[in-house]
């Protein structure tokens, strides 16, 4: 438990940081739509006539944004960008973060085992991610009733933030992975980070090229998209359990590097 308030402590000042981030983007994008909103029709009009890879990118091409679900859909990507940022950084912080500032000597003396540890610092990632996610969740709600016009939105808001919670949990893992196989602690972020862009550069092409559709197992940004979550695809199968599959693996793997390798001390 004191690992885990100690977590949390180290984190608290950057969580605040993100949340009013987070906090400031919807903000303003609402009051965007609420700007453009009575020109909404001229506004489907300029994005239908940029190019594809430009409306692939805005992820504007499947979006009425003369609706606030619309436009909600489109910024959605954007969020989640946000948030598994945060996670993937987050991850990797909160398991490399002894040997990087030099206290891994002092943790291992305590009467505890290294699972105790990981689990422990893993709980305060996922109490992280939950709050930055809530924040998303609440400001959605609140911010975007006022310009909602009668449009029922809570619910498509609450099923879009379930599918980002799940992005969350697999970047944070994939950064609490890498950081306990890594001895060096900069690799970890960077290499999170790394493939993060990778996935997230892959979503876009898929999206600028068909023939990759095939490819679309291969980035978790393609599985909980904003166009299937509102349009009433709602959450397929095959990408649930690939998400469980994913994350069952790196929480694993994370216990079992953790667990083995001999820590610089």
């Amino acid at each position: 438990m004191n690992i885990f308030i100690r977590e949390m402590k180290a984190h608290r000042k950057s969580l605040i940081i993100w949340c009013i981030g987070i906090f400031l983007m919807i903000f303003s994008q609402m009051n965007k739509y609420a700007a453009t909103s009575s020109n909404g029709q001229s506004l489907n009009d300029l994005m239908s006539k940029m190019p594809k890879s430009l409306q692939a990118i805005l992820g504007t091409g499947t979006f009425d944004l003369s609706k606030l679900s619309g436009y909600y859909g489109m910024i959605f990507l954007y969020l989640v960008l946000i948030a598994t940022i945060h996670a993937a950084m987050l991850g990797s912080d909160i398991i490399s973060k002894e040997e990087r500032d030099k206290t891994s000597e002092f943790l291992f003396v305590k009467p505890i085992s290294r699972s105790e540890v990981v689990s422990a610092k893993l709980l305060a990632g996922f109490l992280n991610i939950i709050i930055l996610n809530i924040v998303t969740l609440v400001s959605s709600i609140i911010i975007a009733g006022k310009y909602s016009k009668g449009e029922p939105m809570t619910w498509v808001i609450l099923n879009l933030m379930l599918g980002m919670f799940v992005l969350q949990l697999i970047f944070m893992l994939l950064g609490a992975c890498l950081a306990a196989v890594s001895r060096n602690p900069k690799s970890a972020s960077s290499g999170s980070m790394g493939i993060l862009l990778i996935t997230f550069v892959l979503y876009n092409a898929i999206g600028l090229n068909t023939n990759l559709e095939k490819l679309k197992y291969l980035t978790p940004f393609k599985y909980f998209e904003a166009k299937n979550l509102i349009f009433n695809v709602g959450f397929e199968p095959v990408f649930v359990i690939l998400s469980t599959v994913i994350i069952a693996v790196l929480l694993s793997a994370t216990y079992v590097f953790y667990r083995k390798r001999d820590l610089n001390i």
